[in-house]
C-alpha cells in the first residue's frame, strides 16, 4: 500500500488509535513497521489506559525493562482470563488503594499481596468450590486484609481498619474487614458445621466484622451473588442480598457481556461512593474508620436554623434484621450532627456565643404512615452544649421498620445560652428528613 512512504510520525499517530492486540498485528508487517509499532512511548499509553501503569512494572510490581515489556507480562501472568475482565478488576483494586493513600493509609499496611494461582486452587481445592473469574481475579491482585491483633499497628484499634468500614450502635461496633483465603477456609469451615450447612455448600465467608458483632458475608461460588447474614442467620440461616440480581450475570465476553459476579461489583460500588464523597472516615478522638453513615444528599439531609446546623443519615443493619417478624422487618441505625455556625446562635438579630439542646421530637415514618411519633428531652441522656467551631456533637440511635423504605424528620428545641443561664426564650431547629431504605447495595 506503500504506507512506508507515510512517515514515523504520522504512523504513530496512527498507531496511538489501534488497541494494543491491533499494534502488534503491525509490527509483523515488516521490520519498518516492527520498528514504528514497537516505540515505547505507544506502548506507555496502552499501559496506562489498560492497567493504570504510570512506569513499567510487572503484575508483582517488579521494574520491566520498557512499557511493552511490562504490557507482555501482565498479558502473560493473566493469559487465563478475560483481558477485559483483568484490566477491570485492576481499576477496582487501584481505586480502592488511591482513595485509601490519600485519605486512610492507616489501612494500607493491612492489604495483602495477590495470592497465586496454585493458592487459589489449593484454596479451592479445601472447600470443594470454583471461585468465579471475577472474584479470583480479586484475590490474584490482593489476598484480603491481615486481620487484627494486639501487636498490630501499635496502640491504633486495628479492628477499625476494616477496608468495607461499618457504624457504631450504642455498644454495637461493626468494623468489617475482607478475608484473606486462609481465614476464609476457617471461617467456612466453622460456619458450616455451626449453621448445618452441607459439606458441598457452595457458600463461603468472604467478610466479617472483626469487632465480634457477627456480621458476616457470604458468596455463592455457583450464583456468584453475595450475601449477609441476618438475626436469623444462626437459626434458620436467613440471609439478604448485598447485589442487585439483576447485574449478576455469566453470559460470555464473547456475547458482548462482560462476565461479572458480585464481589467485583460490590467492591467497586464500594469504591465510588468512597470517591464521591457518599461515605467518608470519620474521627472519634484519635480513632480513625470508614464510615458507613452517608454524608451526601440525597441519603444525608442538612438543614441550618438559626446559625444551627443539624446533619441527618441513616444506615441499614442485616445483622439486627428480622425477615420473619412482619412488624419489625427492617432494623436502621441513624446519625444526627449537630454544630454551631461560626457566627454563632443568631436569633431576631441578636447573637449569642452558645446554645444548649434541651428536647427532641421525632416522627418516624414507614412508607407514607406514620409508625411512630416521639417526644422527649434530651438526646441518649445528654444535653449537647455548641459553640462555633468545635466539632459536630453526633449520636446514633436506632429504629425498626415493618416496610424497606421510610423516613424520619423532626425537631430540636435549643436554648440560647445554657439551659442553666438561659439568654433567651427556646427556639426550634429542624431535623430535615432523611430516608429510611433498604439499599441496592449492602454493606
Amino acid at each position: 500500500m506503500g504506507l512506508e512512504s507515510v512517515g514515523g510520525l504520522a504512523m504513530h499517530i496512527i498507531l496511538s488509535k489501534l488497541g494494543p492486540s491491533d499494534a502488534a498485528s503491525v509490527s509483523c508487517v515488516g521490520k519498518t513497521f516492527h520498528g514504528w509499532a514497537s516505540d515505547d512511548s505507544l506502548w506507555a499509553k496502552f499501559c496506562s489506559a489498560d492497567l493504570e501503569l504510570s512506569s513499567p512494572l510487572d503484575h508483582h510490581g517488579n521494574p520491566a525493562p520498557s512499557f511493552k515489556a511490562a504490557y507482555q507480562a501482565w498479558r502473560e501472568a493473566f493469559a487465563m482470563y478475560p483481558w477485559s475482565l483483568v484490566t477491570r478488576a485492576k481499576r477496582c483494586w487501584s481505586k480502592l488503594k488511591s482513595w485509601l493513600a490519600v485519605n486512610f493509609p492507616e489501612v494500607l499496611p493491612t492489604l495483602r499481596k495477590g495470592a497465586s494461582e496454585a493458592e487459589i486452587s489449593e484454596f479451592e481445592n479445601s472447600l470443594k468450590v470454583k471461585l468465579p473469574l471475577p472474584t479470583r481475579l480479586l484475590y490474584r491482585f490482593c489476598d484480603g486484609q491481615e486481620l487484627p491483633n494486639e501487636e498490630f499497628n501499635g496502640s491504633f484499634p486495628s479492628t477499625l481498619l476494616g477496608i468495607m468500614g461499618g457504624y457504631s450502635l450504642f455498644d454495637h461496633l461493626v468494623n468489617v474487614f475482607l478475608l484473606p483465603l486462609s481465614q476464609v477456609i476457617l471461617d467456612t469451615k466453622g460456619i458450616k458445621h455451626q449453621l448445618g450447612f452441607s459439606s458441598r455448600s457452595e457458600y463461603i465467608v468472604v467478610a466479617a466484622s472483626a469487632t465480634y458483632s457477627e456480621k458476616i458475608f457470604f458468596l455463592n461460588c455457583s450464583t456468584g451473588q453475595l450475601f449477609v447474614g441476618t438475626r436469623n442467620l444462626a437459626i434458620n440461616g436467613e440471609m439478604l442480598p448485598c447485589v442487585p440480581d439483576a447485574l449478576i450475570s455469566s453470559v460470555h465476553e464473547s456475547k458482548g457481556i462482560q462476565q461479572q459476579d458480585a464481589m467485583l461489583l460490590w467492591l467497586e460500588e464500594h469504591g465510588r461512593r468512597l470517591h464521591d464523597g457518599t461515605i467518608k472516615v470519620r474521627r472519634e478522638g484519635k480513632i480513625r474508620s470508614i464510615n458507613l453513615f452517608p454524608e451526601q444528599s440525597p441519603l444525608c439531609s442538612s438543614a441550618i436554623t438559626n446559625g444551627v446546623k443539624v446533619r441527618a443519615s441513616a444506615v441499614f443493619v442485616p445483622e439486627f434484621s428480622n425477615l420473619q417478624d412482619e412488624s419489625e422487618k427492617f432494623f436502621f441505625a441513624y446519625s444526627i450532627r449537630l454544630s454551631l455556625s461560626p457566627g454563632g446562635c443568631v436569633i431576631n438579630a441578636m447573637t449569642f456565643s452558645s446554645c444548649q439542646l434541651y428536647w427532641r421530637h421525632w416522627c418516624i415514618c414507614a412508607n407514607d404512615a406514620i409508625i411512630s411519633n416521639v417526644n422527649g428531652e434530651a438526646v441518649i441522656g445528654k444535653f449537647p452544649l455548641l459553640h462555633p467551631g468545635e466539632d459536630e456533637f453526633v449520636y446514633e440511635s436506632c429504629t425498626s421498620l415493618p416496610s424497606s423504605r421510610g423516613s424520619v424528620e423532626g425537631s430540636f428545641t435549643f436554648v440560647p445560652g445554657r439551659l442553666a443561664d438561659p439568654k433567651g426564650s427556646p427556639f426550634e431547629v429542624e431535623v430535615a428528613r432523611f430516608p429510611l431504605q433498604l439499599p441496592d447495595y449492602i454493606f
